[in-house]
């Protein structure tokens, strides 16, 4: 594990990525509202600044996806964070169900004065059109069937729209847009790139799975040592002699991730132990809340 930090250059945009965002920028047009999903845990690191730039001026909500895996103090720092910026936001457990219906009655309010509008003008029941954007991995589809349980059939193509695109009734008011995830061209932060690898966004073939897991150790360490002790049944002490070993904070980190691979039986020949399988286990149990409810980016942190 030596010298790591600030080693990754991630260029990572297939040409499918962007084609949709040229596609995204044509179907702006088509609709009123955007609806950006973002990770609960990690809610500045999951925008995607393309989709900020290419949706200004459009009206917005944020649902911030995967609340239930996220630090419930931190959660209501984020809405409060957003609303201070005049975007509304919205929890939401798309497994659950939880805060569904919520956000749609926030699409509803956010279109209000502009149905009026339109009401005035004698132009009377037009649904509201909103498109749904987010990264991989956000929870975009559990999303989706969720908020579109009681109709799933789409209505249809509309004139000027292809194929490919499918319109969702929500209910009498909304339809959505749906629209296939996308990252942007560059990581110029490391951090971001190990907030989203953490999450799952990047797969192993961008950067190592036990680099990944270093690092979520060193934060979890940094961040969440009951947690990480609880789970892995190492006592705090243990922690605390290690990191005051007189050597590179570096080696005393992945000392800790193979004393967890220990715990876990991650033994192969000669008494060593599976690195490989150790930081997959580590990535998995973050991933599923097996570490309880843990949020990376803290919103007293973000200066903006």
């Amino acid at each position: 594990m030596d010298n790591r930090q600030n080693s990754t250059n991630i260029n990572w945009y297939p040409g499918h990525m962007a084609k949709t965002r040229k596609q995204i920028m044509q179907d702006l047009k088509l609709v009123d509202i955007v609806i950006e999903l973002l990770d609960a845990r990690i809610p500045i690191s999951s925008q995607n600044p393309d989709i900020a730039e290419i949706t200004k001026g459009k009206k917005k909500i944020v649902i911030l996806n995967k609340c239930d895996l996220a630090e419930e103090n931190q959660n209501k720092l984020w809405v409060e964070y957003f609303n201070k910026k005049g975007i509304q936001a919205v929890l939401t457990d798309s497994n659950s169900g939880k805060g569904i219906e919520e956000s749609i009655r926030k699409i509803e309010l956010v279109m209000e004065e502009n149905i009026k509008a339109q009401a005035e003008k004698g132009r009377i029941g037009r649904k509201i059109r909103a498109m749904i954007l987010g990264i991989p991995n956000v929870g975009k589809s559990s999303y989706i069937n969720r908020i579109s349980k009681r109709t799933t059939a789409g209505v249809g193509n509309k004139p000027g729209v292809t194929k490919q695109k499918q319109w969702i009734r929500i209910n009498e008011k909304v339809e959505l847009l749906d629209t296939p995830g996308v990252l942007w061209p560059k990581f110029e932060n490391e951090e971001v790139a190990l907030h989203l690898a953490f999450t799952g966004t990047i797969k192993e073939e961008i950067l190592e799975r036990t680099e990944i897991a270093y690092y979520l150790v060193k934060f979890l360490i940094e961040n969440n040592r009951k947690q990480l002790c609880d789970r892995y049944k190492i006592e705090n002490t243990y922690i605390e002699n290690i990191l005051k070993q007189d050597r590179p904070e570096n080696e005393n980190i992945y000392e800790v991730m193979l004393e967890i691979g220990k715990k876990r039986g991650c033994i192969i020949s000669g008494g060593n132990i599976d690195e490989e399988k150790t930081a997959k286990i580590i990535l998995d149990e973050f991933k599923n809340g097996k570490l309880g409810k843990i949020t990376i980016e803290k919103a007293s942190m973000i200066k903006d």
